[in-house]
């Protein structure tokens, strides 16, 4: 014991030291090496979850994208359905815009004709009808027949729009023209072709009457072509009773 004592005492101290730093160094490194390698085992254990939510995620990306795509394709769908009800739309108000001038309901301007009418200011023969002196309720019954029949467009008695229902009747001495009371001299204004309302009204029975009666008793009758002829609108008829016939309640056709 005592001989290994000395033996120790006598190793140089420089040795001691350097032998201590070794031994230090070697559990630096054991330690360092033991910690190493959980770290690479955790690297390589989580890299497995982060490659799994990256391909979800981009996965959901093409998702949107596709969303994205069959929206687009949506709203492309839908304008163009919006242009085709819009289209339909303006051909339904077209439709309906012909139809409201057809029933006379919209104030027309145009080119046509006007006949001036006025009763006889002749005195009465003897034994002659006081009728046959004065223009009557069938006589202008005649005059617009014969005008719709050359082509009239729209036609109006003393400002009043004729229309489907239209009523010229006599009351007495005066004329009623939808319940309305024509004043003198009458003016019957039709708009149309003014040559061929002319020629065709010249060509008619009316206006051959018109003529004889001019002649033999006195009555005023002129007819002129007018450039610019401005004819109101007219009112919608009231129904009460009559209601539009469905098609799968509509009788069938005869024809």
């Amino acid at each position: 014991m005592t001989s290994m004592a000395a033996r120790l005492r006598s190793i140089p101290s420089w040795q001691v030291t350097l032998g201590a730093a070794l031994l230090g160094l070697g559990f630096l490194i054991a330690a360092q090496l033991a910690a190493q390698g959980p770290r690479v085992r955790y690297t390589t254990q989580e890299r497995a979850p982060l490659i799994e939510t990256a391909t979800q995620l981009q996965q959901r990306q093409d998702q949107l994208k596709a969303r994205i795509l069959q929206l687009r394709e949506q709203i492309q769908s839908n304008e163009q359905t919006s242009e085709g009800s819009a289209e339909q739309v303006r051909q339904l108000n077209d439709q309906l815009q012909e139809a409201r001038i057809a029933a006379g309901l919209i104030p027309l301007t145009g080119t046509g004709i006007v006949l001036q009418l006025e009763d006889s200011q002749e005195p009465v023969g003897p034994g002659a009808d006081q009728a046959d002196y004065l223009v009557g309720a069938r006589d202008l019954r005649s005059i617009v027949e014969e005008l719709w029949a050359a082509g009239a467009e729209a036609i109006a008695i003393d400002g009043v729009r004729l229309n489907t229902r239209s009523a010229i009747r006599q009351a007495g001495g005066a004329i009623l023209v939808d319940n309305r009371p024509v004043s003198w001299p009458l003016s019957v204004e039709a708009i149309g072709d003014p040559s061929a309302l002319q020629v065709k009204l010249v060509g008619s029975p009316s206006y051959g009457r018109f003529s004889s009666f001019e002649q033999l008793y006195g009555i005023e009758f002129d007819v002129s072509a007018q450039q610019d002829l401005n004819l109101p609108g007219g009112t919608a008829p009231e129904l009460l009773h009559a209601q539009p016939v469905s098609t799968a309640e509509a009788p069938p056709s005869t024809r």
